[in-house]
Parts: C-alpha cells; structure tokens; sequence
C-alpha cells in the first residue's frame, strides 16, 4: 500500500501538541529543497513530515496548519517548495497562492488536495501553482513533484492531466469568458462548497469565517450571477464545472 495517507499514519507516536506553526530543528544542507508543509490535518501532516525528513536531497524548514500561519512563514523562510492543502482555514486556496508567490515569487507551490474537479484544479493552477496531487498519490510521487517543481517543471498527477490539457488547448477556440469570470476567488470557492451540499455553517467553518459573511457571499455570487435560488446556483455550478458529480 503506497498511498500517501496509509504511510503517513504508519508509525506515528505520541508527540506534543502541535502548534499552527512550528519549525523544523533540521534545516538541511546546502543544496536540499528547502520545504514547508501546511495542512491542518494533523495526523496527515506529521505523517508526512517524518517521510519528508527522510528523504535525501530534501529539508522541511517549517509546518502551518492554517492559511496566516502559511504566509507568515513564507515570508520570512522564502522555502522553495510549499506544499499545502487548498483548502487551509482562514483564507481560499487561490487567494493564498497568489500572496504566497507575491511575497516570495521564487517559491513553487504543490497543491495536496481531496478535491479533483475542474475548477478546483484550474483555480490553483491559474494562481500560480506548479504541481497539483490527488491524495492518493503515493509518496513516491509526491517527492517527483518536488523535485519537478523545484527544477522549474510542473507536475501534475496523471488522473488529471488529461482535462488539464483539455482546458488550456480549448482556451485558443474559447468565446469571451462566462459569468464565473466575474466572480472574485472566494465567491468562486463559496460557490463550489453550496453546489457540492454544504450547509452555511458548514461553509463558513472550513473557510474560517462567519455564517454572515457566507450569506452576504452568497447573496453577491446571485446578485453577479442574475440567479434567484440555490437550486439556480447550484445548476449553475455544475454546468460551469465547479462542482464534483
């Protein structure tokens, strides 16, 4: 069992409590990928942590577990690898990214992500990032990635690559943008979660706001959208391709 989630539980002892962020105590050589890793599972990211460690050529300087954490650390480590969960609380994947490579543009960024449709993908492609896996991915993959994206490739896992191609290839024939161009990233992200069935409360916890602010959201995306009901938007969604059937 190669999976990345089944050898990062593999293992795993009794630690201290892990705080949003913390440093890495080995550093690495000259010449490793300076890496840090964010994700506010923590059983995955230790998990994953102790396979990085282990890896020649590779250092994990740091580990964030929400998205302000991520930042700070990004500006002040400069890592060359980041890779991090779309979905941290406290800030929309693509809006992280694009600060990640304003404050640090010589950073690559690999998404490690549950999610594998469209738009999700494209959102953090189009924010900048290098590479993008599917949490199965094995291990092995995962340190491919890395090493493809810190020698300037990118790297995407192979069940996607294929609608990936497909979208930047049919970019040449596409007609002027639909309406989700209108939608900033957040409004984007709020969309997918309500078409994906995501209640408000539910929303505005995984994204670290309040039920408020989700609802003022929503109001905005139909506002933009000229939409009158959830089951418009969530029609929508799915016709747009930002939601998983």
């Amino acid at each position: 069992m190669n999976s990345i989630w089944l050898m990062s539980a593999k293992g795993l002892s009794a630690e201290k409590k892990s705080t949003p962020l913390s440093r890495s105590r080995k550093t690495g050589s000259k010449g490793d990928i300076r890496i840090l890793v964010a994700n506010d599972h923590r059983i995955f990211r230790e998990g994953l942590l102790r396979m990085l460690r282990e890896e020649e050529g590779m250092a994990v300087l740091a580990e964030a577990e929400d998205g302000k954490s991520l930042l700070q650390m990004v500006k002040e480590m400069h890592p060359d690898v980041v890779i991090m969960e779309p979905g941290l609380p406290g800030a929309g994947g693509t809006e992280t990214a694009k600060e990640i490579l304003a404050q640090s543009p010589g950073t690559r960024i690999i998404a490690l992500s549950m999610c594998s449709d469209r738009a999700s993908v494209l959102g953090m492609i189009r924010a900048g990032s290098s590479g993008y896996l599917i949490k199965d991915s094995s291990f092995k993959e995962l340190v491919r990635a890395v090493r493809a994206v810190a020698s300037g490739h990118s790297y995407m896992s192979p069940g996607i690559m294929g609608f990936v191609v497909k979208e930047y290839v049919s970019r040449i024939d596409r007609s002027p943008a639909s309406g989700a161009s209108i939608l900033t990233d957040r409004e984007t992200e709020v969309l997918r979660l309500i078409a994906d069935g995501r209640r408000t409360k539910e929303i505005a916890s995984s994204l670290g706001v309040s039920s408020k602010t989700i609802e003022s959201h929503r109001r905005q995306i139909m506002e933009k959208l000229d939409l009158s009901s959830v089951a418009a938007l969530v029609k929508y969604a799915i016709r747009e391709g930002l939601a998983s059937l």
